[in-house]
């Protein structure tokens, strides 16, 4: 691509409060981090940072510095609050289970 070229991404995080995915228009080559930094969405979340925060496209993690496709959504990812084998633990210790197609307690 041309230097003068720009491409459409997205850029995610969310809280469990709050969701909010910022579409950014940026310069062919771009990357990752700068993405992030370019979409102003630190200002909407002081805890984000570019270079600390792990981050991903459409669900895989990626590298700070990987270049950016058109249409790719950078997410900014949180660290985890709770270990999920130890949530599983717990659950099943209570009978229950987590995860998609769980089903209800009678």
């Amino acid at each position: 691509m041309a230097p003068d070229e720009f491409i459409n991404v997205e850029v995610a995080y969310a809280t469990p409060e709050k969701q909010l995915i910022l579409k950014v228009e940026v310069p062919a080559g771009t990357t990752a981090a700068e993405a992030v930094r370019l979409s102003g969405i630190e200002e909407h979340f002081p805890e984000v940072s570019a270079g600390s925060n792990p981050l991903g496209v459409f669900g895989k993690k990626v590298k700070a510095s990987r270049e950016l496709d058109e249409g790719d959504r950078v997410e900014i990812y949180r660290p985890l609050t709770a270990d999920p084998k130890v949530v599983r633990r717990e659950l099943a210790k209570l009978g229950k289970t987590m995860g998609k197609g769980r089903k209800e307690d009678d």
